[in-house]
């Protein structure tokens, strides 16, 4: 019986260190990139690094590092080249050029890895939408042969060249999946209020720190869970219970990164709306991860981006059973004295974790129920009802 393997498409990752960088944190970008290329069905064979002051502005890369590249992907069969950047159209063109293959910036490498996972009809929508976005500015590139119309019969008079018909037809197409979006946010806008008197929390976090994992093990539920970046693209959304408090509802969101283009942001805002209506955001981080502070700080970029500044957080250090030193450990709790440090997969922990949700809830619970009286107490003052509270009365 023959044994069907599935060959994975072989890649070369490339990446600009600036002097003056953080080597350390430039050391975990690639890496990233390396995780991003297998999450997207590559094998890495080789990790390319240039040190310059500046990148080119028509190659980013130097030109003798694309030949070395060059010789690099010829002698191993590689066909595409991986760049840590948010490359040009321009310069795109330009390396492809030179290493005859095919580009690819991490922009594109984690829009093919969204496109992957999507499964939901708003998911998709979004997806081709950031593609759409991405294509309209590569099409000048695209169709510079049309520049030289060939002359003679049938082709004088007026006319769009192609490069101008598709421009036309990626507008026109972003311009309708903007208003499908609109239509789908509108629809989650009406669930929501039926969900109002129901209290919401979402879980935000870095991508592959173990969100899934966690909504599982608050709500019984069995949602994807691998160790890959954006492993789950869609937003899931849990009835759980919380002894003291009742039921809530708790979203996963799509997990942030360093470096994600803005026009992917703006494409999944909608996705991500889930995280500005939530009353809560559980903040997960991985403990075991020598860069949980610049994550901590990508989310923080990304709610305040999201308007999400003052609601309510708890910060959780989730895999704290993969972090063996103690002084860590102690250094950790240090830190962060109001955080909380759990295993997903420690029924204890989970307990925890869900004593402090009803902590917040029963808070917040306090706080309503003390604006709805002054809100009802300023109501019969500015109406001028009898009924209202003589201590109330504004002095003169």
């Amino acid at each position: 019986m023959i044994e069907n393997k599935t060959i994975l498409e072989k890649v070369v990752v490339a990446g600009l260190q600036l002097v003056g960088e953080d080597k350390r944190q430039f050391d975990e970008d690639m890496q990233e990139m390396v995780m991003l290329c297998q999450t997207a069905g590559a094998e890495v064979v080789s990790t390319i690094i240039q040190k310059k002051d500046r990148p080119m502005p028509s190659t980013f890369l130097g030109e003798g590092k694309l030949k070395e590249i060059r010789t690099l992907m010829r002698g191993e069969g590689v066909k595409t080249l991986v760049v840590d950047a948010q490359l040009s159209p321009g310069q795109v063109r330009n390396i492809e050029n030179t290493i005859k293959g095919k580009v690819l910036d991490r922009g594109q490498l984690i829009l093919d890895i969204f496109a992957l996972h999507a499964k939901t009809v708003e998911a998709k929508v979004q997806v081709e939408l950031a593609q759409m976005r991405t294509l309209y500015p590569r099409l000048t590139h695209a169709w510079t042969h049309f520049s030289q119309q060939v002359g003679g019969i049938g082709t004088r008079g007026p006319g769009e060249t192609q490069l101008e018909v598709d421009r036309r037809l990626v507008q026109k197409r972003i311009t309708d999946l903007k208003a499908r979006l609109k239509k789908i946010e509108k629809n989650r806008k009406i669930q929501s209020k039926r969900r109002d008197t129901i209290f919401r929390a979402s879980l935000v976090g870095y991508t592959n720190v173990g969100k899934s994992s966690l909504l599982n093990a608050l709500s019984g539920s069995e949602i994807l869970v691998e160790n890959k970046l954006f492993a789950t693209l869609d937003t899931s959304t849990r009835r759980t219970y919380i002894p003291g408090v009742g039921n809530i509802v708790i979203s996963d969101t799509v997990g942030f990164l360093r470096k994600l283009p803005h026009h992917l942001v703006a494409s999944f805002r909608s996705t991500l709306s889930v995280v500005s209506e939530a009353q809560m955001l559980i903040v997960v981080l991985d403990a075991s991860s020598e860069f949980f502070d610049q994550q901590l700080a990508t989310v923080n970029s990304v709610l305040h981006d999201l308007g999400a500044d003052d609601t309510r957080r708890l910060l959780v250090f989730n895999k704290i059973d993969l972090v063996d030193d103690p002084f860590v450990k102690k250094q950790l709790r240090l830190a962060y004295p109001d955080a909380i440090f759990i295993s997903a997969h420690n029924k204890e922990d989970i307990s925890l974790l869900k004593g402090h949700i009803a902590e917040t809830v029963i808070e917040y619970e306090k706080e309503k129920r003390v604006e709805n009286i002054i809100m009802e107490r300023t109501k019969d003052l500015m109406q001028g009802s009898p009924h209202h509270d003589p201590k109330w009365k504004i002095q003169a």
